[in-house]
């Protein structure tokens, strides 16, 4: 075999130089595309590790918001029992002061007609007594005196009393 000649010596090794170049020329994208990655996951780690701790709060946020809405809703539950508890009382005295109610309306209805017959008895308390005549003077139109009283006998009349208009309301 013969030798190459400078021609294709030189253009092997400008050949070789290029694909050596090209070969460093990868690498070094390959570092940085490594260290690229390696950042993104550093960075996605991170993220990751935030939200974890995010959740993590929410998590306990969560639990401690449901404790305090569940105290609200027992203590919401009790005062709805005292509350059932007064209705039932209140409801109790209802139909306790019911019939009294009834009653009074009742005496309100019949109060007008009352007042009348309690002003009629004042005016007759008022006019008072009539004057003891002479049983030998009738008054014109009066019972005479035999018609005075229904017994008819003298003692009878001592003890009557003169009729006198009282109210006792």
């Amino acid at each position: 075999m013969s030798a190459p000649q400078p021609l294709q010596i030189r253009e092997a090794n400008a050949h070789l130089a290029a694909v050596h170049r090209r070969a460093a020329e990868l690498e070094a994208r390959l570092d940085a595309a490594e260290r690229t990655v390696h950042a993104q996951a550093e960075r996605l780690a991170r993220h990751d590790q935030q939200l974890r701790a995010a959740l993590d709060e929410l998590g306990r946020a969560k639990d401690c918001e449901l404790a305090a809405l569940q105290e609200q809703l027992l203590t919401s539950e009790a005062t709805v029992r005292s509350l059932q508890a007064a209705v039932r009382q209140r409801d109790e005295l209802i139909g306790q002061l019911q019939p009294r109610a009834e009653l009074l309306q009742d005496i309100c209805r019949r109060r007008p007609p009352l007042a009348g017959l309690l002003a009629a008895l004042a005016e007759a308390e008022r006019l008072g007594p009539l004057p003891t005549r002479d049983p030998s003077h009738p008054l014109p139109g009066g019972p005479s005196p035999r018609l005075a009283n229904s017994t008819g006998a003298e003692e009878d009349r001592d003890h009557l009393q003169p009729a006198v208009f009282g109210t006792t309301v």
